[in-house]
């Protein structure tokens, strides 16, 4: 007679370190909740210090386009109030009466010269010392780096007896060339690591199809690196146009002045009767341009800083 021998009981399987797999997916699923508090919390914190840092930024400049449309009374009376009516003649006697108008044309074409004239000479200096290995390169390079931290002040009054023996003292060309000095050591110093990132190999298959370094340089180098030019270049173009160092001591011809000084005129002339409504309408004139600048060139600036560190 045969006995039937019993099966063993089934149990659940096992891998091969002897663990249910199924138990350790559902340890692996499981969160770690004090990670994602922390991440939370952290996340909570960022988005409230950006947040009071919007405001502390956006609320100035909405109290100034505000009091740019109201009467001198309401703004001293009133001034967190919104304006009961938009006084339009603000802008027009800052425009016309307080020579904005002309402070305004001086202002681009002292800029706009000069913005040209940095970013042509920074690239082209900043293209030579990333691309090129000769004697003397890194102590140049070093040299433009200095010039950062060289205190304008202490340059002020051999500037001034430079341009006056030049004959430049009191002329727009030569607050262009003071500007163009300003703004080099920075524009040489953001250009030259963003030429280092670039790749050779384009400009190498140029040199082979015969191309020469100027034609390389203008066709193939310069419009890869326009991401970092128009950073390079809003930076350079915020710090000219908010410049009142250089031209309060180099242009004193009250024709040749820039916004700044004629903002500055502005507060100044009238004494204790002063214009505050045209005072705030020509700021709000000198902040448009500006602020049209970084909001059309926004996302080019952004690739501008990020790709120096990409490569």
């Amino acid at each position: 007679m045969k006995t039937t021998d019993t099966p063993p009981p089934v149990g659940p399987t096992t891998d091969a370190t002897g663990k249910i797999p199924g138990q350790r997916a559902a340890k692996q699923d499981a969160p770690d909740t004090g990670k994602s508090i922390s991440g939370s919390t952290l996340n909570v914190f960022s988005h409230g210090v950006l947040i009071i840092w919007a405001i502390m930024v956006v609320l100035p400049l909405l109290w100034a386009v505000m009091s740019s449309f109201k009467d001198d009374n309401s703004i001293l009376s009133t001034p967190w109030a919104l304006p009961d009516k938009l006084h339009f003649e603000n802008w027009s006697r800052a425009w016309s009466s307080a020579h904005m108008s002309e402070y305004f044309l001086n202002t681009i074409i002292v800029v706009g010269f000069s913005l040209v004239g940095t970013l042509v000479l920074g690239s082209m200096a900043a293209y030579v010392l990333a691309r090129f290995e000769f004697v003397g390169n890194r102590f140049i390079y070093f040299l433009f780096v200095g010039g950062m931290s060289f205190p304008i002040m202490l340059a002020l009054v051999p500037l001034f007896y430079v341009m006056n023996n030049m004959q430049l003292l009191n002329t727009l060309p030569g607050l262009i060339l003071a500007y163009i000095a300003y703004s080099l050591p920075f524009t040489v110093f953001f250009l030259t690591s963003f030429f280092r990132t670039l790749p050779s190999s384009i400009a190498e298959a140029a040199f082979v199809d015969g191309a020469s370094h100027t034609r390389t340089f203008f066709q193939i180098m310069l419009p890869m690196a326009k991401p970092g030019l128009i950073s390079v270049g809003i930076f350079n173009f915020l710090g000219q146009w908010n410049q009142y160092m250089l031209p309060t001591v180099l242009n004193t011809e009250p024709d040749n002045r820039v916004l700044a000084q004629g903002l500055v005129e502005l507060a100044t002339s009238q004494g204790y009767k002063g214009d505050y409504s045209g005072l705030f309408a020509g700021l709000v004139m000198a902040m448009l341009p500006i602020l049209a600048a970084y909001i059309v060139f926004q996302r080019q600036v952004v690739q501008g800083l990020t790709a120096g560190a990409l490569k």
